[in-house]
């Protein structure tokens, strides 16, 4: 089963765990399998059927340009990765 690593700004609806153990064959299936064990996880990671334009994902160190439709292997470790966001335009 794939690794997914939980990050700290979705641990809240994980109720603080920091990875769980899938089984899937692509990043979607995993993000419905996370929505069934922690309901406002698809939420939080999809939107109109894509990832939220300030998550990326990489799998196996990997980050995918094919978001929802990368494969991921039973021994795959998959990151959801947040934008990280602050500083100052002004120079």
């Amino acid at each position: 089963m794939a690794i997914v690593y939980i990050p700290p700004p979705l641990q809240s609806l994980s109720g603080g765990v920091t990875q769980v153990t899938i089984d899937a064959g692509t990043v979607r299936q995993i993000v419905q399998q996370l929505d069934a064990l922690y309901p406002g996880m698809a939420a939080a990671l999809v939107e109109d059927d894509e990832l939220q334009p300030h998550i990326a994902v990489a799998v196996d160190g990997e980050f995918s340009v094919l978001g929802l439709t990368e494969r991921v292997s039973e021994d795959s470790e998959v990151h959801f990765i947040p934008a990280l966001g602050g500083g100052s335009a002004a120079c």
